[in-house]
């Protein structure tokens, strides 16, 4: 077929060429012709070299289509084997469970028993305070319970010793105070290595410290406070650390196990408090301190005053200049020739004189009391705008947006009143005194014009 349709393309082409060009010659022709034959003998040599080495093939993908064959029935033959076989192994693995299921007996109860010990065992030390010195039990009770839970191992009869062993030693560490070596987590992320006291199952605490227990990556670590509990709990743990065998020490703890320490880490310092006041609250502190000052100033010149006064009443005759009473007595002395009014005024004028050294600061004293609890209403008012901003920015949904506002507005009104509140009692401390200076002026300058009138009338 293919060297008819060969012959057809060649007279076609050799048509074309003779109607393309007409004027070319007869050897032309017969020589295009013995083209077109021997092309025509090559490929059908082509064809007959590929139909054999398709042949050659055909054998081969027989042989491996037969070798496919015997390997499917033989893997199926071996299916079935391992299928009969499971089906056995699964009747022999029934039977024997049965068998272990009979022998056991009543010791199946007991190692449920085991095995929900160890579980409550684990749950408990896993938050206890002995492990930090012994931490080895939890991976013990770990490996005892996997063991228990699996149907084809039975506990050994040192494992239920040991385990009975870690409840005893529990129970007795739980009522002990012991001392140990351990690493230490500081507030700052620094691991230090120091001696620590475990008081029972409730506080671990170091000299002038006490720690945090805490459960890190699955280890048992011991963390420091950024804040410690009040200077007495924590002396006494310096008295713990100090004390000897079989002494009696007074000390703190946390009965519940770090519950009331971690709150105290979250409350206030006095510190805090004073910073939340802000400005206002900085300012009454100051005007507290100046009022103090001032107070105490005039309460010590008061008093050295009412003193060299009290000294001056027991030697009247003989008036000295370092008092308000003897420059009173001098100002009678200097003017005993004049008349009885004359001498009055003189005398209410050196009491007079008097007064503003007597009274000097005690208004300044008075004004601060007034002006210190205005401030904290300042402060008040203050903070309660910055919590409506609060509010109106981001709503009233979390509390701790506006507690900022509500402490300053808080901490200002108590700042204020105890400044004021102080202040109110120096001030009147300090204006008893003072009107005790003066009436004692007052009663000596009267006294001294009575005489002095009573001589006037008695010599006329």
């Amino acid at each position: 077929m293919r060297t008819i349709k060969t012959i057809i393309f060649g007279a076609a082409a050799a048509l074309s060429l003779s109607a393309a060009a007409p004027a070319q010659d007869a050897s032309s022709l017969s020589e295009l012709l013995r083209q077109i034959e021997r092309g025509q003998t090559a490929d059908t040599a082509e064809a007959r070299r590929r139909e054999a080495e398709f042949q050659s093939r055909q054998s081969e993908q027989q042989a491996l289509l037969t070798q496919a064959r015997q390997e499917r029935a033989n893997a199926e033959a071996l299916g079935s084997r391992l299928e009969a076989q499971f089906e056995a192994n699964n009747e022999q693995l029934a039977i024997k469970e049965a068998e272990l299921t009979e022998r056991l007996g009543e010791l199946k109860e007991l190692f449920g028993v085991l095995q929900q010990s160890a579980g409550d065992l684990q749950g408990t030390l896993s938050s206890s305070l002995t492990n930090l010195q012994y931490p080895d039990r939890e991976d013990f009770l770990v490996e005892l319970g996997a063991k228990m839970a699996s149907s084809t191992e039975l506990a050994e009869i040192e494992e239920i010793e040991r385990l009975w062993e870690e409840l005893q030693r529990e129970i007795i560490e739980s009522g002990k105070i012991a001392k140990f070596s351990s690493e230490i987590v500081t507030a700052d992320n620094q691991v230090e290595t120091a001696e620590v006291i475990r008081i029972g199952n409730f506080n671990v605490v170091a000299p002038g410290r006490y720690l945090q227990f805490n459960v890190i990556d699955g280890k048992p670590v011991l963390v420091g406070l950024p804040r410690q509990p009040q200077g007495r709990f924590t002396g006494s743990t310096s008295d713990l650390a100090n004390a000897s065998s079989g002494e009696t020490v007074v000390a703190g703890i946390d009965p519940t196990r770090g519950a009331v320490l971690a709150t105290l880490v979250q409350s206030k310092s006095i510190g805090d408090r004073i910073a939340d006041g802000g400005i206002v609250g900085y300012c009454i502190i100051a005007l507290g301190v100046v009022g103090l000052l001032i107070a105490l100033f005039l309460l010590f010149s008061l008093t050295t005053a009412s003193a060299k006064v009290s000294s001056q009443l027991k030697d009247v005759a003989n008036p000295r200049d370092d008092n308000a009473l003897g420059r009173v007595l001098r100002a009678y002395t200097s003017n005993k020739s004049v008349d009885t009014e004359t001498l009055e005024l003189k005398l209410n004028e050196a009491v007079l004189k008097e007064v503003p050294k007597i009274q000097r600061g005690l208004l300044l004293v008075k004004v601060i009391s007034v002006v210190a609890p205005l401030a904290g209403l300042l402060g008040t008012v203050t903070g309660m705008i910055k919590t409506f901003q609060v509010i109106t920015l981001y709503g009233a949904g979390d509390p701790k947006l506006m507690a900022g506002g509500i402490s300053q507005a808080l901490m200002t009104t108590v700042l204020g009143l105890v400044v004021a509140i102080p202040m109110v009692l120096l001030h009147t401390v300090l204006s008893g005194r003072a009107t005790r200076l003066l009436g004692i002026l007052q009663e000596q300058s009267a006294g001294l014009i009575a005489e002095h009138s009573e001589a006037s009338y008695g010599g006329n």
